[in-house]
């Protein structure tokens, strides 16, 4: 990541909404959502009204906290203001694990979506082609990592939108007769309480991102401008995300969609459209790698906040030398950890995307009960902003505890659990270290 003073440029408020936009919209949406689907029928859309009243919530505390006090390391900094020095260290390695996890989920998304046309090539390949210029993109610098962000913004955008069309068409009978016949009103819980319960955490997860959004807001030409700039963002991706859910679950039953195929390309077949899955996949493709290059970037700027704050060696905040001064040291261990990535998808090839999906989304959510706890700490809220606190606070340990009903997320929630239990050992530690330093 370049250190330029033109990397630096300040954003406007509706550059950061774009950034938002490229850093969300990812294959937690156009192919976890289909997992979702299939856990909790059409009851994934109550879940996903929740999730957006939960991530506007976080995001707003965050941003407000922003406009109140810019500082650099966003939420880390607020925890460890509010918390003490142990909180913005489990902040920030929480935070940098869940992106760890995201990284490995989107490169084995990504895989899956490449193997329409390449069938019989094996995934790790796919990833390691993926990983590669993923790196190149990051090298290059912040202020190239916008630019390209900005683009894949509209286009994802671009490919919802179309979607929406292309599905209001359909429903209108212009195409012709699809393979399902379209149905309305859709019966809310099919599956029953249960397993609706257990697919919100796929709807969470389509919202994870917004933590970006948070580290870039200090660049905000106006940090007070950050709330809205989160409003902007949520409330358009919430209405494409519930428009463009509902139409695919009209055009085609919740059975009919498979776990490893898009429930957007699900829902056309039967309408002749040939140009559509080859069209939706290369746009899932691009949705999919826009997340994992922001993972990419979060993972090693987080690195590199914790290694200023003495929370991660010192090495780790260390630039090289010249015009293009790099993280070099916070970059290879992402390199590294992007590695390990690909291993997995080699060994897990079948079960890897359902599992980490799980524990990358369960890992936000962890650090997003700890920014609301955060805020309520820093902030001065009235009744109206605590009980939007705690509500916030409910849906998201409702979406953690789903998790646990459910076979396909069950294992996600362990490994979450695994990655904390690490963590809060090592901050038992830390914390004994830093006492008896002082």
């Amino acid at each position: 990541m370049s250190q330029q003073k033109s990397a630096e440029k300040p954003l406007q408020w509706w550059q950061l909404s774009l950034m938002g936009v490229a850093c969300t919209i990812g294959t937690g949406y156009f192919l976890g959502t289909g997992v979702g689907i299939r856990v909790g029928g059409n009851a994934i859309l109550i879940a996903f009204i929740l999730a957006a009243f939960s991530t506007f919530v976080v995001f707003d505390f965050l941003a407000k906290m922003t406009a109140a006090d810019p500082m650099d390391g966003s939420f880390c900094a607020y925890s460890k203001k509010a918390f003490g020095r142990w909180a913005g260290f489990s902040s920030g390695w929480v935070y940098w694990s869940s992106e760890l996890l995201i990284m490995g989920s989107q490169m084995a998304a990504l895989s899956l979506f490449t193997r329409l046309w390449f069938p019989n090539v094996p995934l790790w390949i796919f990833a390691s082609i993926y990983a590669l210029l993923g790196i190149g993109i990051i090298a290059i610098g912040t202020k190239g990592f916008e630019r390209m962000e900005h683009i894949f913004a509209v286009i994802k955008l671009a490919a919802i939108v179309i979607f929406v069309i292309i599905a209001v068409l359909a429903l209108m009978g212009i195409l012709g007769v699809g393979k399902h016949e379209p149905k309305w009103p859709l019966p809310l819980f099919p599956q029953g309480m249960k397993e609706s319960w257990a697919s919100m955490i796929y709807a969470f997860y389509s919202f994870g991102g917004i933590e970006v959004m948070g580290l870039l807001a200090i660049r905000l030409k106006d940090p007070k401008e950050a709330p809205k700039s989160g409003r902007v963002m949520i409330i358009t991706l919430t209405a494409l995300y519930i428009l463009s859910l509902t139409l695919a679950l009209s055009l085609a039953p919740w059975t009919s969609i498979e776990k490893k195929e898009s429930p957007f390309v699900s829902s056309l077949k039967g309408y002749g459209i040939v140009f559509v899955p080859h069209f939706f996949n290369a746009a899932f493709i691009i949705a999919g790698f826009s997340t994992m290059i922001a993972s990419l970037f979060a993972v090693t700027k987080i690195l590199v906040t914790l290694a200023k704050d003495g929370n991660a060696p010192s090495l780790f905040c260390k630039v090289s030398k010249g015009k293009r001064s790099m993280p070099y040291f916070a970059f290879g261990i992402t390199i590294i950890m992007l590695a390990g990535s690909i291993l997995l998808a080699l060994l897990m090839p079948d079960s890897v995307y359902e599992y980490i999906t799980t524990a990358a989304a369960l890992m936000l959510l962890y650090n997003w009960i700890f920014i609301l706890l955060t805020s309520g700490r820093l902030l001065q809220l009235g009744q109206w902003g605590q009980a939007k606190r705690w509500i916030g606070v409910s849906f998201i340990i409702m979406a953690i505890c789903g998790t646990l009903f459910h076979a396909t997320s069950r294992p996600g929630f362990y490994i979450s659990i695994g990655f904390l239990a690490l963590i809060g050992c090592l901050t038992v530690f830390m914390s004994h270290k830093w006492k008896h330093a002082s």
